[in-house]
């Protein structure tokens, strides 16, 4: 999915923002409040200055009383420790907001992959969406990380021209005497209202010509969001990745990363310089020259163009008001500092509304992921707590294909679980024997048929209920950067003997004789340095104490013993019987000799149950699936013993 991110109207921008800072002061409550102060003090400290400084001039180009220049000298420094102090101690506060502020966003995303229907979490969908909303925030700061400088600059803004009308508002009404002559015109309110409309019209131009690159980003952002997952692909270092990072050197990986990066940035570099379609200039001429014949060189030009015009029309109507003996000639720094800093603002406050309205096309994409419905039926019934475990599973001419294909992954499945019973689930890869688990789970609902747990559509139950019943081992499961005890309970507070137990059944016991912290011991290294780095093997012991753990009636191993070596292969399976005790235990296995001492095997072809039975009566089905299964694979160990002296 390739989606653009395009600028919308000023309603829509403005709903999106209040919905933003509602969600983030619901998210970090107080967060806001070290922006704003810190905004208002530096905003209003340089009019402090302005202001005192006048003062200070005024008194030097006339009396010069150093009695009266002591004073205002005293008060400028003053007045400056005081606010640098105090924008000191703000700043503090502001930067430890903003780490929380940052925190607290990324944690919205991380609530909403918890909370979402696994099949929109797994669909490819959700990913695309997800990975453009972090690429655009990896790339421009673009979505909830640009509300802290929004928030900033608009108290800035408003702040500054708040404090830039204050100091102003006496420059037209202090009247040029009768006795400047021709000078006394500045007093005509026609005068007046043309030097308020020609600040106002060079203030707002600013911002329109600024506006026009700002639209630009959104056309830029899909190439430098490539950019950046090439980069996150070739280049970047990625903690727990090993075989990524032997691949990219056994294979000359990265100097094919290099090769696509290389044209990116010639592509990313010059792209954005030319919006009408203009040829680049070759680039042996300079940076400065090529930028010139651009949209954003003629735009930035005119914008600086237009500023110094401002400045200069503020100069001369203020000199010469003071030429005519209106005011003092401190007043005119005071006037003129106000005046272009009124105009800086108002530029920056029109300039970050704009910001705001390309921003609001990123922070749609966003709302369009947190807004993902969960589709899937909430059921309301409570699972029985059946002390005898008496739970029966039936699928009924279950069909199910993944969203987006029109491949059918099950169809047209029926089977019935017995209390208690050990079920081998086989078949080639691609043939269903995975998504088989993922319905079972109700990680995907089918869109044909049922599945029944005691009689009731499984969909009926409360879905947390309903997969407490089941421990599962996925062949892709995770362990996490923590304690091994937490690991196996999934929980901060557990049953430290339960735990220990569980991980004897697994067969990690001699591994946890080795370790000194015991249960404590820490898993890799990504948190603490005295983390432990665990094989594949041991890994999924852990994983499979995990799944002992929970002590659900169901227990579910896909491909349980891929990683382990053949010795503690066999130890789990000659100890699953006492293991898995009155729970029915399903497995997934390429292995078809780990699948004799299960009471039931079901073959799965082309997500199709095409056989059932115990080994003994599928073996002696010359023609069935299960026995050019097993004869493949007897055949291959035989060949294999025939060869190595060493069996």
């Amino acid at each position: 999915m390739k989606e653009k991110t395009n600028r919308i109207g000023i309603r829509e921008t403005l709903a999106i923002h209040r919905r933003e800072v509602k969600d983030m002061r619901h998210a970090a409550p107080g967060c806001f409040a070290p922006f704003l102060l810190c905004s208002i003090v530096k905003a209003a400290s340089p009019y402090a200055a302005i202001w005192l400084s006048a003062q200070l001039i005024n008194e030097l180009a006339s009396q010069r009383r150093l009695d009266v220049l002591g004073k205002w000298v005293g008060l400028i420094l003053a007045v400056t420790a005081a606010t640098e102090l105090l924008k000191a101690v703000l700043e503090r506060w502001k930067n430890g907001s903003s780490e929380l502020f940052d925190k607290q966003y990324e944690a919205l995303y991380t609530e909403k992959f918890l909370s979402m229907d696994y099949a929109d979490c797994d669909s490819q969908e959700t990913r695309d969406r997800f990975s453009q909303i972090w690429q655009s925030t990896n790339w421009g700061g673009w979505g909830f990380y640009m509300l802290k400088m929004y928030a900033t600059q608009a108290v800035e803004g408003i702040t500054g021209i708040l404090g830039a009308a204050v100091l102003t508002v006496s420059l037209f009404t202090q009247k040029v005497p009768e006795s400047a002559g021709a000078l006394t015109i500045l007093n005509h309110p026609l005068f007046f209202l043309g030097i308020l409309l020609m600040v106002a019209g060079l203030t707002c131009l600013v911002p329109v010509l600024n506006s026009r690159v700002n639209s630009v980003w959104t056309q830029i952002a899909e190439d430098s969001r490539f950019g950046n997952r090439i980069y996150a692909n070739f280049l970047s270092i990625e903690p727990g990745n090993k075989e990524k990072d032997m691949d990219r050197r056994m294979y000359r990986q990265n100097d094919f990363g290099k090769i696509r990066i290389e044209g990116l940035e010639q592509k990313i570099r010059f792209g954005y310089l030319k919006y009408q379609g203009r040829p680049l200039i070759p680039g042996l001429l300079s940076f400065l020259a090529t930028l010139g014949q651009t949209t954003v060189g003629l735009n930035n030009a005119l914008a600086a163009g237009l500023s110094a015009i401002l400045s200069g029309v503020v100069y001369v109507f203020v000199c010469l008001k003071a030429l005519g003996g209106a005011f003092g000639i401190g007043s005119v720094t005071q006037y003129v500092r106000a005046l272009t800093t009124f105009s800086e603002n108002v530029s920056m406050l029109l300039d970050t509304i704009d910001h705001m309205r390309t921003n609001a096309g990123f922070l749609k994409t966003i709302y369009d992921f947190l807004d993902v419905p969960n589709s899937m039926y909430q059921g309301s019934l409570t699972t029985e707590k059946r002390s005898d475990r008496q739970y029966d599973v039936e699928f009924q001419d279950v069909s199910f294909h993944y969203p987006g294909s029109d491949l059918w992954a099950l169809r047209h499945v029926n089977m019935k679980f017995k209390v208690g019973q050990r079920l081998a689930i086989v078949g080639e890869n691609g043939s269903g024997k995975t998504t088989f688990i993922k319905l079972l789970c109700r990680l995907y609902d089918p869109q044909e048929g049922q599945i029944l747990l005691n009689g009731i559509d499984i969909r009926k139950y409360r879905y947390d209920d309903y997969i407490n019943l089941f421990s599962v081992v996925f062949q892709d499961f995770q362990l996490i950067d923590q304690p091994l005890g937490n690991n196996v309970a999934g929980s901060m507070n557990y049953d430290r003997e339960r735990a220990r137990k569980a991980l004897l059944d697994a067969g990690f016991g001699e591994r946890l004789a080795g370790m000194k912290q015991g249960l404590d011991t820490m898993l890799y290294k990504e948190l603490s340095e005295d983390g432990v780095e665990v094989s594949g093997g041991e890994a999924q012991k852990i994983a499979i104490a995990r799944a002992l753990y929970k002590d659900a009636p169901f227990i579910i191993l896909d491909e349980p013993t891929a990683a382990l070596d053949p010795m503690a292969e066999a130890e789990i399976y000659s100890k699953f019987d006492e293991i898995a005790g009155d729970k029915t235990s399903i497995f997934i296995s390429h292995r078809l000799s780990s699948c004799k001492f299960c009471d039931e095997i079901a073959v799965f072809h082309d997500g199709s149950v095409i056989q059932q039975g115990s080994h003994a009566k599928l073996v002696a089905d010359t023609n069935g699936k299960y026995y050019e299964l097993w004869n493949a694979q007897a055949q291959y160990y035989t060949e294999e013993e025939e060869k190595c002296p060493c069996f």
